[in-house]
């Protein structure tokens, strides 16, 4: 497995990613292709357009958001635990100064370097993207949704 940093953290899932949406795309363009093409039967046409865009639109919403929430959840308490354990105080304390985003980006961040970046990223305001670019060492998460 290659080693995780800022340039591909991101992840993705073949099927919905490379498969769905692919199929959906082709489905909206045919679809546009012959409502077009065939004048007679442009309502038809475009009403299937519009069906395919919610399908696709609901479909990604519905996927991400109950994953990603849960995902945010456990990374909340990581990074939580992760604070305590290093430092012996508790984060909640210093959570209410920092974004559901910021505290997502910390979790990347060695045990060595988390203490003095969530201090800088309360001091500096600094944004997740901030963040994810301000740890020297990185510290992949491979099992993320």
């Amino acid at each position: 497995m290659e080693k995780q940093n800022y340039q591909n953290h991101i992840r993705y899932y073949p099927p919905h990613h490379f498969v769905f949406y692919p199929v959906l795309l082709v489905g909206l363009i045919c679809s546009i292709f012959f409502a077009i093409k065939h004048p007679e039967a442009t309502l038809e046409w475009a009403f299937i357009s519009i069906l395919l865009v919610i399908i696709g639109w609901l479909s990604f919403m519905l996927r991400q958001h109950y994953a990603l929430t849960t995902q945010d959840r456990i990374v909340r308490l990581e990074v939580r635990f992760r604070y305590f354990t290093i430092t012996g105080q508790r984060f909640e304390l210093l959570e209410k100064n920092l974004s559901l985003g910021q505290i997502l980006s910390l979790r990347f961040a060695s045990d060595g370097e988390l203490p003095d970046l969530v201090k800088r990223a309360i001091a500096e305001n600094l944004s997740p993207n901030d963040i994810k670019q301000a740890i020297q060492d990185w510290q992949g998460d491979y099992m993320r949704v």
